[in-house]
């Protein structure tokens, strides 16, 4: 588990003492204590996300806000995402670049307003928001002031049931669609829901007070249609909706045109060539990449794994797998990896090592399942 802490020394979210009540099996997770997944086990919690309503504890992310003068200029310089264009209560999947254009985490931005005045809600992943956070301030000191919003819980509702169950404590959550955001009261508490996920689920994303999330995660657990989802099951659901996972899929070391994330930089970025690692991500774009990130779907029912390595037909190394697992709505494995870009178009056979032997894989198109958003 990435950047793991002693188990003496863990750190725990708010609703640390909710997962083992619910017996969950804790696991170090970017310096936290977070539960992997509960008696129920990965697969009936997987499920369940995808016919009812999943509750996940995700308060390990960094949440902050980012206000300055010109607050939408001033985060360009570091991203390549057209945030200039974001009306108030809409968001947007971009990434933090190195300057070769590397991939330094993915995050979601939400443009909002404080007395008349525009900010950016962010959210970055647990395992680099140290260091995310160092660089947004000190590349924008001066110019843009970040508030990192310790004393806040974030709890993602996902699955079919999730607006239905949501909307008894917060009704504003149905005016929410795909990628939206608002402030609200919520059971009574003032609360930031953005209608976003990271399982290709309907769901949201509820921002409170940590003191407060306790009450309100229990009170969600009332409903028949919400069980407590781990991290297992979390990444399942990702793998399926063919969802990167930073520091796995993405890195410093990947850009992104070779992810598949070439539609995260704007037309209007492209154009003013402004960002960091332009010359690189923009010869990518034109010319293509000369590898890909690619789904693969193994033969057989045994998962290949992150790092196994995949051979062309004529048994020359082509790439290696970056996640992998079991899919439970397909019931088969899947995976995700680079690929040689002569290698990446969906059809073609390769050949993948599992423990000591070679199986084969089909390049597939991703996602691998449909996701359902509430877009309209």
């Amino acid at each position: 588990m990435a950047n793991a802490k002693p188990d003496t020394d863990l750190l725990k979210t708010p609703l640390h003492d909710l997962h083992v009540a619910h017996e969950a099996r804790m696991v170090p997770f970017a310096g936290y204590a977070m539960p992997v997944q509960y008696p129920g086990g990965i697969m009936t919690e997987h499920r369940h996300a995808r016919s009812a309503a999943g509750l996940f504890d995700v308060s390990h992310m960094g949440q902050a806000i980012l206000r300055g003068a010109d607050v939408a200029a001033s985060f360009e310089k570091l991203v390549p995402g057209d945030i200039a264009s974001l009306a108030v209560g809409q968001m947007r999947y971009t990434l933090l670049l190195n300057d070769a254009g590397g991939i330094r985490d993915d995050l979601m931005a939400t443009r909002i307003e404080e007395d008349g005045r525009f900010a950016l809600f962010l959210v970055v992943n647990a395992a680099c928001k140290d260091a995310d956070f160092a660089h947004i301030a000190t590349a924008l000191e001066g110019e843009a002031e970040l508030e990192i919003l310790e004393d806040r819980a974030l709890v993602a509702l996902q699955g079919p049931h999730a607006e239905s169950v949501l909307a008894e404590l917060a009704p504003g959550c149905r005016d929410l669609v795909f990628l939206e955001g608002a402030g609200m009261a919520v059971d009574g508490v003032e609360a930031f829901v953005t209608r976003s996920g990271y399982t290709g689920e309907d769901g949201f994303e509820i921002s409170l007070a940590a003191d407060a999330a306790m009450a309100f995660a229990e009170k969600l657990l009332t409903h028949d249609e919400v069980a407590l989802i781990g991290l297992g099951a979390r990444d399942s659901l990702r793998l399926e909706a063919g969802l990167c996972l930073y520091g796995h899929d993405i890195d410093e070391t990947t850009t992104p045109v070779e992810a598949g994330l070439s539609w995260a930089v704007g037309k209007r970025r492209r154009e003013a060539a402004d960002f960091p690692g332009a010359v690189t991500i923009l010869k990518q774009i034109a010319e293509g990449p000369s590898r890909k990130r690619v789904g693969l779907r193994p033969e057989g029912r045994a998962p290949v794994r992150e790092g196994a390595p995949i051979r062309d037909a004529g048994e020359q190394l082509v790439g290696k797998v970056t996640s992998g697992g079991f899919a439970p709505t397909l019931e088969q494995p899947i995976a995700m990896g680079y690929v040689s870009a002569a290698c990446a178009e969906p059809g073609m056979s390769l050949q993948i090592e599992l423990r000591g032997r070679s199986v084969s894989a089909e390049v597939a198109a991703m996602p691998f399942v449909k996701p359902r958003y509430k877009r309209s």
